[in-house]
């Protein structure tokens, strides 16, 4: 997907996004939220508490009150390719970060940078034959101690599958194995890539949820992330 689909969808995003998951009977919120949350916890667990954090492909920022809530140290820069998108994250959440828009090849940052870098759900609108490049740029503005989460959908989960073939906003999408995405975190030189699947039980078995954590080495949940260290 390039800017101007970006740009296109950016006004309905929410309201298409709300539908295509409604058999998890869960809201986009939920997604959001335990995204972040999962990376407060371990970011916790390694002592990191403040600093500088970059949402790549913030789009019309559903992770920033999270952000906010759950990472309220750390200073928040959102990028993404579609101003559409970043003009609606600066209306909804005036103030919570710094938004700016990139070319959708190069930061506009300067080098050591970022502690954290954080992205949601963004690689698979993104020609595999870029990820590598992109994941290099990223690596570039990381300070040498930081840590990047990289969230993805998981497609060997047939509902995920579902999910995506059915929602406008993914129609040029690509999923990503986890295995094909933590060899290009490594080829981009990112190191120790700890990979751990997330939300196997939709929201009518959510008492089952507890289990999750014990899961997390089952390719089976809806989504995945990779925690890459320089």
């Amino acid at each position: 997907m390039d800017r101007a689909e970006f740009d296109k969808f950016a006004d309905e995003y929410a309201a298409m996004h709300g539908k295509s998951i409604r058999a998890s009977g869960e809201g986009p919120e939920f997604f959001a939220e335990y995204k972040v949350r999962d990376v407060a916890g371990y970011i916790s667990g390694i002592g990191l508490s403040a600093g500088s954090m970059l949402d790549f492909g913030s789009g019309i920022g559903g992770s920033v009150p999270y952000i906010k809530k759950y990472l309220p140290n750390f200073q928040l820069s959102c990028v993404d390719v579609s101003e559409r998108s970043l003009d609606i994250a600066r209306g909804r959440f005036p103030g919570a970060a710094q938004y700016l828009q990139f070319d959708g090849a190069s930061l506009p940052f300067g080098g050591n940078t970022f502690d954290l870098v954080f992205t949601a759900c963004v690689f698979h609108h993104i020609p595999a034959g870029e990820h590598v490049a992109l994941l290099t740029e990223i690596r570039r503005v990381m300070k040498p101690d930081g840590i990047f989460f990289i969230f993805e959908h998981n497609p060997l989960n047939p509902l995920t599958v579902r999910v995506m073939n059915q929602c406008p906003f993914d129609e040029n999408a690509v999923l990503i194995r986890a295995d094909q995405l933590k060899a290009r975190l490594l080829r981009a030189g990112f190191s120790e890539c700890e990979l751990r699947y997330r939300v196997f039980f939709p929201r009518f078995l959510r008492h089952l949820r507890r289990l999750e954590a014990g899961l997390a080495w089952l390719p089976a949940g809806a989504q995945y992330y990779l925690a890459a260290r320089q």
